[in-house]
């Protein structure tokens, strides 16, 4: 049954995508800020449902801004969970920018863009994200860098925090996790690190029985004079809880 079962989630998921992109081109132009995302949101859900993927969240997302979420990263299917709970603006990598058709969508929900090996455009991206949360924004950061194996937490870099220092923002730690549906233990299916191939990770999530994705908030914390690396290391310590739980 898993080939017949991907098979029509893949065709779902095109047809979603294609949707998207239409919404995009035709409607976003034509919409408020508030419209905009609440759009990104419907579709994040719909993508979820689409791929097989149920939500369920713990904690309190954020009512409002300004906020920075800070969570664990295990896949592909990260930021749309997230907008799914949440609507929130990430920091992505700026190659992202240029993928076809994810570069659209993502642009198009709202992304900010960085320049990684640039430490111009990293001072830049500060100011970017301290006027993001002076607006009152919900920003979303995934500290780790890069996927990891979902078994233990990459270190954080501390430096996607100061934007919030400047500006006294709190912080609110978010743990992912992905659980079999039926027996609730710990899902792999959709991690994408190492040699993994992406087609690869996309087609394992669409292949399984039915995965919940768990996104569980914690509660807004302020640096309370710390400095940056002090308290990345206790964001990390919180995100780890909460992915374990």
């Amino acid at each position: 049954m898993r080939h017949p079962r991907a098979c029509w989630r893949v065709l779902r998921l095109l047809l979603h995508v294609l949707r998207g992109l239409w919404v995009v081109a035709l409607r976003f132009p034509r919409l408020s800020p508030d419209q905009q995302q609440a759009h990104v949101q419907a579709w994040s859900l719909g993508l979820l449902v689409c791929a097989g993927v149920r939500l369920e969240l713990r904690g309190r997302p954020p009512e409002a801004g300004p906020v920075l979420l800070v969570a664990n990263h295990l896949s592909w299917l990260d930021i749309p969970v997230l907008h799914a709970a949440r609507y929130c603006r990430f920091i992505s990598k700026s190659d992202v920018q240029d993928w076809p058709i994810v570069g659209t969508l993502a642009t198009a929900a709202g992304t900010l863009y960085i320049r990684r090996e640039s430490r111009r455009d990293a001072l830049r991206m500060v100011v970017s994200m301290q006027d993001a949360l002076m607006a009152g924004e919900v920003l979303a950061v995934f500290p780790e860098g890069t996927t990891g194996d979902g078994r233990r937490l990459l270190p954080f870099h501390a430096n996607l925090l100061q934007a919030a220092l400047e500006v006294h923002a709190p912080v609110q730690p978010v743990g992912l996790r992905f659980v079999d549906s039926a027996s609730g233990a710990t899902s792999h299916a959709p991690s994408f690190f190492g040699d993994e191939t992406l087609l690869g990770s996309v087609w394992r999530t669409l292949s399984a029985p039915g995965i919940t994705a768990v996104v569980h908030f914690g509660e807004p914390e302020h640096a309370q004079g710390r400095d940056r690396r002090a308290w990345s290391e206790a964001l990390q310590a919180a995100v780890d809880g909460l992915r374990r739980t």
